[in-house]
């Protein structure tokens, strides 16, 4: 993959602040903001911050999505402002009902329809921990996806990811393109913009997107997702012959015996091994008992 051609798409979801609202003593008087704060989620600032580092280095194209009602053009507007090249909202009154597999619905079908080469967001929500949306979307489509990634860098067919890993420790993998990575938050601080990006990110177009762009069926996305539909059949394994561990004191040759006298246990009545004529004269058998001849 040559430089440049990695399109990315970054996740940018709301979440309550959880701190308190404001207190201002004016004139002796407290004035408190009602209801709570609605702010960007950290680690989704964090991802569109390593998606812009890539982008300044040349190597990727930026489009950030949010899913929600107008007050996320705003949040759009600012990563326009912050360099992002395109910016989409998703909304539909349908999308009012939070559920996790109509969520990812929308993100499979967003995939689809994009193609990015990567789709970064953030591993937590601030007000809700995880959510798992965009990881089950990755796997409906059979792409790769990996948690608590916490530096990257783009380099072939392939991403250099650093993970976190237990106990503090960290991981580096190789992941293949296209993937689906989850940021984690408290790594990166996201850039801050000057007085003439931000106006021009006030005038610049954030695309708005419904169920005909995206292409799915009117009515309730929550009920529909929800419904849980049969992807294949199979038939149940065989018991196994359960094995007792063999007494220590053994020689080791029968105590690798005793441990392979297992097997599979035949199951009377559904399970028949025999040669070919055994095999044919016990199915005739069960035709004729159920009057077939």
């Amino acid at each position: 993959m040559g430089r440049g051609n990695l399109e990315i798409i970054v996740l940018l979801r709301e979440v309550c602040d959880p701190r308190p609202p404001a207190g201002i003593a004016q004139g002796g008087m407290l004035i408190c903001e009602r209801g709570l704060r609605r702010i960007v989620n950290p680690s989704d600032l964090e991802s569109l911050e390593c998606a812009l580092e890539l982008q300044d280095r040349g190597m990727a194209c930026v489009t950030t999505v949010a899913v929600g009602p107008k007050r996320m053009e705003d949040t759009l507007r600012m990563s326009l402002a912050m360099g992002a090249k395109r910016a989409i909202r998703i909304w539909d009154h349908t999308f009012e009902v939070e559920n996790v597999l109509s969520d990812a619905s929308l993100y499979a079908q967003l995939l689809k329809i994009l193609h990015p080469s990567c789709a970064f967001t953030g591993t937590r929500l601030l007000d809700r921990g995880d959510e798992p949306s965009l990881s089950l979307a990755a796997a409906r489509l059979g792409m790769c996806y990996c948690p608590a990634v916490v530096d990257l860098d783009a380099g072939g067919e392939t991403l250099a990811v650093v993970k976190k890993a237990d106990r503090g420790g960290r991981e580096k993998l190789s992941v293949s393109i296209p993937c689906v990575l989850l940021f984690e938050a408290g790594l990166r601080i996201p850039r801050y913009t000057g007085l003439d990006s931000i106006l021009a990110s006030l005038e610049a177009q954030v695309e708005t997107w419904g169920l005909p762009e995206l292409g799915l069926p009117p009515g309730n996305m929550a009920d529909d997702a929800a419904v849980l539909r049969v992807v294949s059949y199979g038939f149940p394994r065989p018991a196994p012959l359960r094995v007792l561990t063999p007494a220590a004191d053994l020689p080791a040759f029968d105590r690798i015996l005793a441990l392979l006298s297992g097997g599979i246990q035949l199951r009377e009545g559904k399970m028949h091994m025999g040669n070919a004529e055994e095999t044919a004269e016990g199915l005739f058998a069960i035709f004729r008992r159920e009057g077939l001849f």
